[in-house]
């Protein structure tokens, strides 16, 4: 059976088609089970982590999961997510909300997206053989929608924000009645995102890294490494989650600011035009509970500027990992903090992601 939604106002609702919010208007939320440990090596792609036996993931899988973690120093790993199926760790979120849509009996899908979670939406839709409508902020990469287009998704370009293309997107959903394939709303997206640190820490050989370095506009991926660290807490298989740096680009942080101010939600804030286009959020959904995940880690927020991250991309480029620039913040971030000495990175294992392809974007 799939796992009830939950909502802080205490209601629960099972899993339907139509439903991405709770009655009183509240995000929906899972609650936090236990992982189990080990994942059995016999199943293919992230599922093997997953309990996917309500939903037709093989129908739906293209053997997502298994990124390389590429070492740099002794004390420094790369995870490159940018070697999914469609470019962009979004893939982990994108086949589990898609399998879900197929076992809800699901007939057209919605999203909304600055580009990578789109692409991810259409390829597994196109694979499921269900027509999907993303829409996308103007401005957004003509490669990412090229690719959603190639895919035989519908493109809707809205002008204005990120957040206008959010409301489009809920508006459209709530006149077809279409499956939103939110990686906001739905938090079953978040059980993708979560097998990125169930993979790290196979990786490292069951050693928890130190500090785990993530870009937050949204926090898809901020949120499912926390999970995936906690549940391992939960299972009693390690006693501590890593601490998590969160980042954002300076002319777009919400996050950070509320961070510095003690606050427990973030204000919406006018973004500046940024190259990181994908965490350009000017006023994320879930703030509060990215707050909350990176406060339960002991860990930060930081921000970096333009050029930081254009210098980041060059660095990348020359050690052979062509990404994003989006992709570049994390490990901007790590360059900035490491030449400051911070403790937030003095001691290994530290882990970033890669988490966009260059051929999507590039400055």
């Amino acid at each position: 059976m799939l796992t009830p939604y939950e909502c802080r106002c205490g209601r629960s609702h099972l899993p339907t088609a139509g439903r991405w919010r709770c009655d009183c208007g509240g995000l929906l939320d899972l609650p936090l089970t236990p992982v189990r440990w080990p994942a059995p090596a016999e199943v293919p792609s992230l599922w093997r982590y997953l309990d996917g036996g309500d939903v037709p993931w093989r129908e739906v899988s293209l053997g997502e999961g298994g990124t390389p973690l590429v070492e740099e120093d002794g004390a420094l790993y790369l995870k490159v997510e940018y070697a999914s199926p469609t470019g962009s760790f979004k893939d982990r979120g994108a086949v589990v909300l898609v399998a879900l849509a197929r076992a809800l009996g699901a007939t057209r899908l919605v999203a909304d997206s600055s580009g990578n979670a789109g692409t991810a939406v259409a390829a597994y839709a196109a694979r499921a053989g269900v027509p999907a409508e993303i829409f996308v902020p103007a401005g957004t990469s003509e490669k990412k929608l090229r690719q959603i287009r190639g895919h035989g998704a519908e493109v809707v370009v809205v002008e204005g924000s990120r957040e206008d293309t959010a409301a489009a997107a809920i508006a459209r959903v709530e006149e077809t009645g279409a499956f939103y394939a939110s990686h906001v709303y739905n938090p079953y997206f978040h059980e993708g995102t979560k097998t990125y640190s169930l993979e790290i820490f196979e990786q490292l050989g069951g050693v928890v890294p130190e500090t785990l370095v993530l870009p937050a506009g949204n926090g898809t991926l901020v949120l499912g490494a926390h999970r995936g660290f906690a549940g391992l807490r939960a299972a009693g298989v390690i006693d501590r989650v890593p601490r998590i740096v969160a980042v954002q680009a300076e002319r777009c942080a919400p996050l950070a600011a509320a961070w510095a101010a003690g606050a427990k939600e973030p204000e919406a804030v006018r973004p500046g035009g940024t190259i990181a286009e994908g965490i350009a959020i000017a006023d994320p959904a879930r703030g509060s509970r990215i707050l909350e995940a990176v406060a339960d880690t002991g860990g930060a927020f930081v921000t970096v500027g333009e050029e930081e991250i254009a210098e980041a991309h060059a660095a990348l480029a020359a050690r052979g990992l062509w990404v994003e620039p989006t992709g570049a913040v994390s490990y901007a971030a790590v360059r900035r903090l490491r030449a400051e000495g911070s403790p937030l990175v003095a001691e290994g294992p530290v882990v970033a992601p890669l988490c966009g392809s260059g051929l999507k974007a590039s400055l």
